[in-house]
């Protein structure tokens, strides 16, 4: 089925004796491949008598040696599966199977993206970046700190190069454009952190993504942004580079020396808002971030400090 997504991508028409001819198939079984690709991968073809078939927009797939060959300053491996539960989870398998890390998992399609707090993160086919970087970390829980929010700095300034320049960062783990999303942080850690363990960084850019009636939230995509559709092998490339860059920044001088640049580009800084944690909500002010990453907030007067993967920042009516 991929090999006649191939043949088609390059959203020109083929008939369906050429196709089968490539594929050494009949035309009934291009026909029924055909079929399975809009089911199964939601893609629209367009059917024309004495043409052929069209895919409904070229498609560029991800292709490791072309992300490979746009980050010449960066060796790690990359993985890429066509279909997958997710990339996270893949990330996972691969730390039991003993793969050396550092290494980067790329899907076209997840079954079962995640997000924050067990949501769920749309994944349609060949539209979206949905990546995994796997580190390993030795004995250094301070290497641990502010992670997801140096991350989060990386995917912003890579949107930002890429001509999104409103692109802007939401505590803790997501990149915003004013107030929708376009891209979000999942970490997972196995392993003992006072010991040796690995961490998987988990991002998910909406790239080209033009409509979604699964997503529960307010939402943008890099097209709707920019009104163009993007390479997404030179985006992952240069994401690979930028993370590279503040990973060693953030090795070299821990999350301190990124903090004031974080806090800089908090696009709800100084903002009313409430802090949900399960039933209870705190309302406050922010003031910034600590030295570790956790949240700082101003509550009755009183400055408070917030960390924890289950907390979910909003804007107050009256912000």
């Amino acid at each position: 089925m991929l090999t006649l997504l191939n043949l088609l991508k390059d959203g020109r028409f083929h008939s369906g004796q050429a196709l089968g001819s490539a594929l050494g198939v009949s035309r009934s079984a291009v026909w029924k491949q055909l079929q399975q690709l809009e089911a199964e991968l939601g893609l629209s073809i367009h059917k024309v008598r004495g043409r052929g078939y069209q895919l409904a927009a070229p498609l560029t797939l991800l292709e490791p040696a072309e992300v490979r060959g746009a980050m010449p300053s960066c060796d790690w491996p990359v993985l890429v599966f066509d279909s997958i539960d997710s990339t996270n989870a893949e990330a996972l398998r691969a730390i039991e199977r003993r793969e050396a890390a550092p290494f980067v998992v790329l899907a076209e399609r997840q079954m079962a993206g995640r997000g924050r707090r067990g949501r769920k993160w749309v994944s349609p086919f060949a539209e979206n970046i949905y990546y995994s970087l796997v580190l390993r970390i030795d004995g250094g829980m301070r290497q641990l700190e502010g992670l997801s929010l140096v991350v989060g700095l990386a995917v912003m300034q890579v949107l930002r190069e890429f001509g999104i320049p409103g692109a802007g960062l939401k505590w803790p783990n997501d990149v915003l454009v004013g107030q929708k999303k376009i891209a979000g942080i999942l970490l997972e850690l196995v392993g003992d952190p006072a010991d040796v363990c690995h961490v998987v960084l988990g991002v998910g850019i909406n790239v080209n993504m033009q409509m979604s009636d699964e997503v529960d939230q307010q939402w943008t995509s890099m097209r709707l942004q920019a009104g163009k559709a993007f390479d997404r092998n030179h985006l992952v490339a240069e994401l690979c580079a930028m993370l590279q860059k503040y990973l060693e920044r953030h090795q070299a001088g821990g999350f301190p020396a990124i903090q004031a640049e974080w806090e800089q580009n908090h696009l709800w800084q100084g903002r009313a808002v409430s802090l949900i944690a399960g039933a209870n909500q705190i309302d406050g002010e922010v003031l910034g971030i600590d030295s570790q990453g956790a949240l700082r907030l101003k509550v009755s007067g009183v400055e408070k400090v917030f960390s924890g993967g289950e907390l979910s920042l909003r804007l107050r009516n009256d912000s």
